[in-house]
């Protein structure tokens, strides 16, 4: 587990905490983390960070779901004419 807290110039303070030895990681995690604390950050962090990681999330997502698709068994049960 890394772990990075930054200050920028501006005040505002950041904390991340990234799984493994990353630390270029957490830094920038960090520094996204105090740039949203200013509402005049927040939309283009929304836009140029988190809008493109959502997509990816979700581009993936749709991978794991079609790939699963083509391996579906669909079952059924036979019903056998006697009582």
């Amino acid at each position: 587990m890394t772990r990075a807290a930054v200050r920028l110039d501006s005040g505002e303070t950041g904390f991340s905490y990234a799984l493994g030895r990353d630390h270029d990681k957490a830094r920038l995690a960090a520094v996204c983390d105090a740039l949203w604390q200013s509402a005049a950050r927040q939309a283009e962090i929304e836009r140029h960070v988190l809008a493109p990681i959502r997509a990816r999330l979700a581009h993936e997502r749709q991978e794991k779901r079609e790939r699963s698709a083509a391996t579906r068994v669909d079952f059924f049960t036979l019903v056998r004419g006697e009582d």
